[in-house]
């Protein structure tokens, strides 16, 4: 049978009344095990960082980085930035962190640029050193060739750098930014 909505909280029910899905909320699983060599990153990170890159002006941002588990073999990223200056939204990205079978480290991340960026690294102590494979864009997005990226964790500071190759320029530092955990999502 279908379930229908109950009248009083809007939350699914089963035809005999009873909850189609729990409104209790469940205790999170322990991180898969496959990811537990990047338990160390999960948590949200808030900071500030600097841009520059040889075709714009040099800038400073204010950065969230969450990263999170459902238990399953990967860990969720989200990343948002805002100018220092005024507050508005600079860029956010979205995707996936992934182990392989030999320890490598896989990212997958969805940029609103209209970027796919697909990389592969190593994960050394609480070090995530990364760069793509791939980088592929929709036909108005810009060209972006490649992109590194270094995450290292001391204690309760995330420190990140990002360099890219892009719209001609070779592979440059491009932007860099230190932040402090928020919260924790560190169950094991």
């Amino acid at each position: 049978m279908a379930p229908t909505q109950s009248a009083s909280t809007g939350a699914p029910q089963s035809r005999e009344g009873g909850s189609a899905v729990s409104a209790e909320r469940h205790e999170a699983p322990p991180p898969h095990p496959a990811v537990a060599s990047l338990a160390f990153l999960l948590g949200t990170w808030v900071g500030e960082g600097e841009g520059e890159y040889p075709t714009i002006a040099p800038f400073a941002y204010t950065e969230q980085i969450t990263i999170s588990h459902v238990g399953k073999p990967f860990l969720a990223y989200a990343q948002r930035t805002w100018s220092i200056d005024d507050g508005r939204p600079l860029h956010a990205e979205t995707g996936y962190w992934r182990c392989g079978p030999d320890g490598r480290v896989e990212l997958v991340v969805a940029h609103p640029t209209g970027h796919v960026e697909l990389g592969e690294g190593t994960v050394a102590g609480t070090t995530v050193t990364l760069a793509s494979t791939s980088v592929t864009g929709t036909p108005s997005a810009k060209d972006v060739r490649s992109v590194t990226r270094h995450l290292e964790v001391d204690g309760e500071h995330l420190r990140s750098r990002l360099d890219m190759a892009a719209v001609g320029q070779p592979l440059v530092p491009h932007l860099r930014a230190t932040l402090l955990r928020a919260s924790s999502d560190r169950r094991s």
